[in-house]
């Protein structure tokens, strides 16, 4: 920075003072905060105009599409490809994009402007910035930095997952197309774990997490995760020790890349048979869900938290920008891209996952065609009831539901002793998989039946690394930048320093129970305390330093003057949508217990309530007397898959059961439950849309039997 600048104050005159921004930080000269022009308490007729000079030594994007980049690879994350299609798909289909579209231009595109905006203008971090608004609202800064600090700690966890994936696809047949088979001498037999499940389901849960079954049990380290956990932090160092010389790079791969995966699963998943029923399930709108408060709810913190606002990588990244760079136009171009990134992933998985629907069902009618068969062998059933054109031998869906009427219209007083299935495609399709459920177990059970499976399945894991790293790269970017404008450390050390304390604090989310440590912070460690810090920046710029000078503010340094809509967006509606959606986030916490769902060898899956009392005791920060930790199995669990039908992996494949032995699981074994009907099933609302949680429930592809 420029060593001689210098303060000139004339006490006895009316003239205005001019001041660099960066001599004001620096404190070249002694200046008192309430002299500053964005202070909230600065004197009337004395207030400093502040003439940032084009070159105050910061460091700067080499060119706007590297900074276009580096915003959207933050902004567009997991969340849009697994949390959006989840929440479109469970709230009305295509009647969802009208509330979320609504909220996008009421909430996101203004406060998205809004830290755009602080970040260029003060050209500091989220620490500096609310700082030199008012020092009392430095807290604010600091409050963005730790919540930065939780969600990078678990966050990179995906990463590394989704880089053993990467490397574990580089087999044919892939590792996790087929159950285990143990071998006893000439006997074989499906890993009985695996037959209670499905072959994706299984590697997912034993081979990869191998979990324990509750949180109390760490297990140990999983030399697996932790391995891959370190190839992660390795990564995401290298692509920001020189900050954004560096992270600038990385990001005209990482941000475009993912879109050419998109593209080339779009094209292929069009190919598929029943890809356009999983289109067309997926926007034909269910109009009376828009009336429902939830769904606005669920839409309001999409958009939150898919511009990754609050966490201070906005602000850092604007930073760098020139005085006068249009970050009206920034903010309306990436809030936009977004939402197409989201609309192109949500077109990708339900392309995808109709396929996958067609597969369930065709198995389906398979198993119920012989079913009816042994009942008109047995003279249950008459002939007569069979249309004519049905052919056994090669049953559409079309014909089934056909039989299927005839036979329960017939049959009424004893159709539920037939135990025959509708073999609806629409139930299929409306089995809701989000998060994990949709990258490791639903999205990879489907590509284990593409034609060169092994091919696809790179691509989409190296589309999930990239995904997640310029996430990252954001995320640090928010913890470095605030602290390297503080304090004047060396860039590169500090940053190796954090990236090693941060790869031992995340060793808590690779022992065998760190799922479970990962679906807690995820639901609780950034959700409220981003939105909380999202509306004091609001309510700082709107209420404090007032709209009408920040609005002055901004026609001084863009050129123009935004539209009066932002005034009354920023002064009145969004804040109290950030009011509306943090008492409803309570309410929910409140009304829903935290829980989280284990895998439990024995019974496969089992959902589990904790108190977080329950945690402390854990760690022996408070004495219970008896040092266990005290869990409570969620009742009223629903069966939902005979266990003794085989796998349906290898009926998928057209595989007779007899070719592989599989033992009949015992009857009575629960698979999971339906966050829907179960009242201990968490709703997560977590930071950029993500939901980590371990299901297998009738939501989940793997238990559609």
């Amino acid at each position: 920075m420029p060593k001689n600048s210098k303060v000139s104050q004339h006490e006895h005159t009316t003239e205005h003072v001019t001041e660099s921004v960066a001599d004001l930080l620096t404190h070249q000269e002694p200046i008192h905060y309430n002299s500053s022009c964005l202070n909230a308490g600065g004197i009337p007729g004395k207030k400093i105009v502040l003439n940032t000079p084009v070159n105050d030594g910061r460091p700067a994007w080499n060119s706007k599409l590297q900074y276009i980049l580096a915003q959207v690879g933050f902004s567009v994350g997991l969340g849009n490809v697994w949390r959006f299609p989840y929440l479109c798909q469970k709230n009305g289909g295509g009647a969802y994009l009208v509330p979320y579209f609504i909220l996008l231009i009421v909430i996101g595109v203004p406060l998205f402007f809004l830290e755009l905006a602080v970040g260029q203008k003060i050209r500091r971090g989220s620490i500096g910035v609310w700082n030199y608004v008012c020092p009392r609202l430095g807290g604010i800064g600091v409050s963005s930095l730790m919540v930065c600090g939780f969600v990078g700690l678990y966050y990179n966890v995906i990463i590394g997952w989704s880089i053993f994936y990467f490397f574990q696809s580089f087999q044919y047949p892939l590792p996790w197309a087929e159950c285990p088979i143990r071998r006893n001498g000439s006997l074989a037999s499906v890993e009985p774990e695996c037959e209670k499940s499905s072959a994706t389901t299984y590697f997912w849960y034993r081979q990869t997490l191998n979990t324990t079954s509750t949180i109390a049990d760490s297990g140990g380290l999983n030399i697996k995760m932790t391995l891959s956990l370190l190839v992660a932090w390795i990564m995401v160092c290298l692509a920001v020790i020189r900050g954004i010389a560096s992270s600038g790079k990385v990001m005209y791969f990482s941000s475009l890349f993912p879109y050419v995966v998109l593209f080339c699963f779009l094209v292929r998943g069009l190919l598929l048979k029943g890809s356009v029923d999983g289109i067309t399930h997926m926007f034909t709108p269910k109009l009376e869900k828009m009336l429902e408060p939830q769904v606005w709810r669920e839409a309001a913190t999409q958009v939150f938290f898919a511009l990754g606002l609050g966490f201070g990588g906005v602000i850092a990244f604007s930073s760098y920008n020139k005085i006068d760079n249009n970050c009206h136009f920034d903010a309306v171009l990436v809030s936009f891209i977004n939402f197409f990134t989201s609309i192109l992933a949500t077109l990708v998985v339900f392309a995808v996952l109709g396929f996958k629907a067609n597969l369930m069902c065709e198995k389906c009618v398979i198993e119920n065609a012989e079913k009816i068969l042994g009942y008109l062998n047995s003279n249950v059933l008459s002939h007569d009831l069979i249309p004519s054109h049905v052919n056994f031998s090669k049953m559409s869906l079309v014909d089934y539901a056909e039989m299927y009427g005839v036979i329960r219209t017939v049959k009424e007083g004893s159709f539920d002793r037939l135990g025959l299935d509708p073999c609806l495609l629409e139930d299929e399709l409306n089995k809701s998989v989000q998060g994990t459920g949709l990258a490791f177990i639903a999205f990879t059970e489907a590509m284990t039946h593409f034609p060169a499976s092994p091919f696809w399945s790179v691509m989409f894991f190296f589309m999930l690394i990239n995904l997640g790293l310029g996430s990252m790269i954001g995320t640090m970017t928010g913890i470095t930048t605030p602290v390297l404008d503080t304090y004047k450390v060396q860039k590169e050390l500090f940053t190796v320093c954090c990236c090693i304390l941060a790869f031992f604090c995340g060793l808590l989310f690779v022992q065998r129970s760190g799922n479970y440590f990962v679906t807690m912070f995820d639901d609780y460690s950034a959700g409220l305390p981003l939105t909380i810090v999202v509306l004091l920046e609001n309510v700082s710029v709107a209420w404090i330093y007032g709209t009408k000078r920040f609005m002055q503010e901004l026609e001084d340094m863009l050129g123009f003057r935004p539209c009066s809509f932002y005034f009354y967006m920023w002064k009145y509606v969004s804040p109290c949508c950030l009011m509306v959606l943090i008492t409803a986030t309570v309410v929910e916490m409140v009304i829903s217990p935290p829980g989280y769902n284990a895998w439990v060898e024995e019974l496969v899956s089992q959902s589990i309530e904790f108190e977080f009392i329950f945690v402390v005791r854990h760690f022996n920060l408070l004495s219970d007397g008896s040092n266990k930790l005290s869990v409570t199995y969620g009742k009223g669990l629903k069966e939902i898959s005979n266990l003794e039908e085989v796998d349906e992996t290898r009926s998928i494949l057209g595989k007779n059961p007899g070719e592989t032995p599989s033992p009949k699981a015992p009857p009575g074994t629960y698979l999971g439950t339906n966050p829907r009907e179960n009242p201990h099933s968490l709703s997560p609302n977590s930071c950029y849309g993500t939901s980590y949680q371990n299901v297998i429930s009738p939501t989940s592809p793997d238990s559609d039997s």
